[in-house]
This record gives structure tokens, C-alpha cells and sequence, in this order.
């Protein structure tokens, strides 16, 4: 889930349409609104926000600042207008990157993907407490949109069902509640969808990755939620 940060009502329900259209979810908030939100925002709603966008409006620096003390998220700043001063003043204040508009919300995804490995050190993540997988990694996900592979062959998957992938392998050894994955993929702030949509989407993305992979690499356990092993 991204969260879009805009004085215009029109921007931020513009880039919220083009992440829904990539199978993303998205919400936005003016800076006064994103301010109280992130002060009063539960530690869950916090984890489930995968990147801040930050258009052009005054203070984004010290906003900037906010954000990092509740999140280490990638912060991305979306720019009218080309400014090297305001390029360095926004590095400085502890943004991630600062990008020129227009731009694709698929190049969005991949350079928040990018400075996540950065910031991991370019390996896939194991959770605490986790072993590492015993077997060679067969399954490759991008991160950024494209299908994943499977022994260097697509295996095309519907919106949802790859952005549920890609969470899950982020958070390798990690068990995950259906609220989090909920929430991850529709929203916190999602209306007329049901929690139990997860259960669908998961067991149909657990039947491809078995036929392709020969084995289940997301164990699911009643109640608790599901975990990715590899």
C-alpha cells in the first residue's frame, strides 16, 4: 500500500487509480490530514504503507523528517518542476529520491523496490529467527509490476494474486495475518470488500506456485495466517 501526500485532490486520486490499475492499493491525504494520520495511525496501519509520495507542497522537508521517526519505508518526492536546491534541500531532509513529473507508476515501484534493497543490502529477506532456505531459489519476483519466473519462465498471475506474492516474499519466515495482507493489498481504508477475498486469492496463487514449483512455498495455518518458506 502507498500513501499519497497532495494538497490537489486531483493528483492524489489520479496516482491512487494508476497503482489500483497495477493491482496496487493507494490512498491519499492532504499534508494537514497526513500529519494527524501519521501521529495517531496504528503500528499495523504504519507496516502495511509500503512507500510515501510526496508532491509538491510547502514543508514536504519536515515532513520528510516526520515520516522516518514511524516508518522506514522508501520516501519518494514527485516534482512539478526541475530545482537543484530544492533536489539537494529534500536529499538532505532524509527523502529517498526525487523524481520529475510525469512518471509511471511502474518506474514508482521499481525504485521504491530498488532503494528497499538498498537500504537491505540487495538480499532477499529472511525474517528473524527464520532458517534460510535449504534449496536453490527457483522462484524469482521483481517487485516492480512484471510477472515473477519460475526457473527463469514466467508465470503470469493476476494483480492481486502477485502483489500477495511479492509481500509474502518480502516478509520471507514471517507469519502474516489475513488483516495484514488485507490491508496491504486493498487498503486500510478499503469499503465493500470482505477480509475473507485474502482466503481466495492465496489458496489460487498457492495451486500455481505448486504445479510449477512441484511444492507449496506459502504454508497457511487457520487463524494465524500464512508464511512464506520458499
Amino acid at each position: 500500500m502507498y500513501c499519497l501526500v497532495d494538497a490537489r485532490d486531483s493528483v492524489n486520486a489520479g496516482y491512487a487509480a494508476s497503482f489500483d490499475r497495477e493491482g496496487v492499493s493507494a490512498f491519499g491525504l492532504s499534508p494537514e490530514e497526513f500529519t494527524g494520520w501519521l501521529q495517531t495511525a496504528s503500528r499495523g496501519d504504519l507496516d502495511a504503507v509500503q512507500g510515501f509520495l510526496l508532491g509538491d507542497f510547502e514543508d514536504r522537508a519536515r515532513c520528510a523528517g516526520i515520516i522516518r521517526k514511524h516508518s522506514r519505508a522508501p520516501i519518494i518526492a514527485l516534482a512539478d518542476q526541475r530545482s537543484l536546491e530544492q533536489t539537494l534541500v529534500l536529499f538532505d531532509a532524509g527523502i529517498d529520491d526525487v523524481l520529475p513529473k510525469p512518471v509511471h507508476v511502474r518506474e514508482i515501484l521499481a525504485r521504491s523496490e530498488a532503494i528497499w534493497r538498498r537500504v537491505n543490502g540487495g538480499v532477499l529477506p529472511v525474517a528473524p529467527g527464520a532458517e534460510a532456505p535449504a534449496r536453490p531459489e527457483r522462484l524469482r519476483v521483481f517487485f516492480d509490476g512484471r510477472d515473477p519466473e519460475v526457473d527463469g519462465e514466467p508465470l503470469p498471475l493476476p494483480r492481486r494474486e502477485r502483489h500477495i506474492l511479492e509481500y509474502l516474499v518480502r516478509n520471507r519466515g514471517r507469519r502474516l495475518t489475513k488483516a495484514q495482507v488485507f490491508n496491504v493489498i486493498y487498503g486500510v481504508y478499503s469499503n465493500g470488500v470482505e477480509e475473507s477475498v485474502v482466503e481466495g486469492h492465496v489458496s489460487k496463487l498457492r495451486k500455481k506456485l505448486s504445479q510449477r514449483l512441484g511444492y507449496d512455498p506459502i504454508k497457511a495455518k487457520r487463524y494465524m495466517g500464512y508464511v512464506y518458506v520458499g
